[in-house]
């Protein structure tokens, strides 16, 4: 069960599927997923809902505190080149190292995800007292922007793509 859940960093998670994957049922699932979070292996995601139709309203995604953990589990101990997975390995990284630094220095947030039906996303959102700032994690050098949907509906404060090149900025920011 562990190694479905590892291979699936940075993505929903569907508890049914899982449970079907590895013969379980889903009420199992979430209380595996739960100990493994108060066992502070890993943690949850959950998606960003408020007014917006199309938005995925229950939707969660799971990552690990330490993604040597993920590699572990999963065998794979290949070189960051080399890896078929580095985008994902690289949010995990980000949003696990975020959300240890906000809650370090006792910040008061709350963070999610964001997505539609129609596949609009965003990776990582902070709320602070009503407001929002948006990030896109692109392990490549690419600009991307926002979605509209987002921005119309959203009090957004600000937003930035981050990569290789402004991360350790970011998190420590």
């Amino acid at each position: 069960m562990l190694k479905a859940l590892a291979i699936q960093i940075g993505s929903e998670v569907n508890y049914n599927e899982l449970g079907k994957m590895v013969g379980a049922d889903n009420g199992t699932i979430e209380r595996y997923v739960d100990a493994l979070e108060k066992a502070f292996i890993v943690f949850r995601l959950a998606s960003f809902s408020r007014n917006v139709r199309n938005e995925l309203k229950k939707s969660k995604k799971v990552y690990f505190y330490d993604n040597g953990i993920r590699n572990a589990i999963i065998g794979n101990y290949m070189r960051l080149a080399n890896r078929v997975d580095i985008g994902s390995l690289f949010e995990n990284y980000l949003v696990s190292e975020r959300e240890k630094q906000l809650k370090y220095n006792n910040l008061n947030h709350q963070s999610y995800f964001w997505r539609t039906t129609q596949q609009q996303e965003i990776d990582y959102l902070e709320e602070y007292d009503g407001t929002i700032d948006a990030y896109e994690f692109k392990w490549n050098k690419s600009k991307i922007k926002i979605p509209e949907t987002f921005l119309k509906n959203y009090p957004v404060n600000k937003s930035n793509t981050i990569t290789t090149e402004n991360y350790f900025e970011w998190l420590l920011e």
